[in-house]
């Protein structure tokens, strides 16, 4: 890990996750244990309505916490019910927790490569509808991490299970001077979720 990125993932393992959460989270958690007993791939796919926010700050802290755990084999994406561009906030958001953030290609849906290690393969982070061919087919995990993403998709086909792990949405903050840190507080809400999940997980 990046120092930086391994000093703020110090101040997430010093926060709470309450009981209400952790129920929420659990199905995750025994999704991902089943895999693990079974020795098989694990993919996740977050899901937002735009995957420009939410989506995002989940595939990457998840995809992180599993690094910093050492959990094998786990591959995380994002997609939304529509594709629209990764917000800059959110970019900048990521950079400022100490990752390397790069702009693979610019334009209206930016292409982002987002490192939490030197050594390891980038997130590539773009906006793509959730079934989009970036994604996986089938045999993963849909998460569902807006509400009206989860009322808007009864049905993902492909997965193998649908948890609706979902946010509020920091957007309500664009262009007020709180910007930054509801952007700040909502990705550590996010991290500290993410690491709690695969905390629980046993090799």
């Amino acid at each position: 890990m990046y120092l930086e990125l391994s000093i703020k993932i110090k101040e997430i393992q010093q926060l709470s996750v309450s009981n209400e959460r952790k129920e929420v989270l659990q199905p995750l958690v025994d999704y991902i244990q089943n895999k693990v007993e079974n020795q098989k791939q694990i993919r996740i796919n977050f899901i937002c309505t735009h995957n420009s926010r939410r989506s995002h700050l989940s595939q990457i802290w998840a995809q992180t916490a599993a690094a910093f755990f050492q959990i094998d084999n786990v591959f995380c994406y994002s997609g939304g019910t529509e594709a629209t561009a990764l917000f800059p906030m959110v970019a900048k958001t990521l950079a400022n927790s100490g990752f390397n953030v790069l702009t693979a290609m610019s334009g209206e849906n930016p292409v982002y490569a987002i490192k939490y290690a030197p050594n390891e393969h980038p997130v590539i982070g773009f906006s793509k509808k959730y079934d989009d061919q970036f994604n996986p087919e089938s045999e993963f995990a849909a998460i569902m991490t807006c509400s009206q993403a989860d009322g808007g998709c009864p049905f993902i086909p492909g997965a193998e299970k649908r948890i609706p792990i979902t946010f509020d949405d920091p957007k309500e903050f664009d262009n007020t001077p709180l910007q930054e840190e509801k952007y700040q507080e909502k990705s550590l809400q996010i991290a500290t979720e993410m690491f709690f999940v695969f905390s629980q997980i046993k090799k």
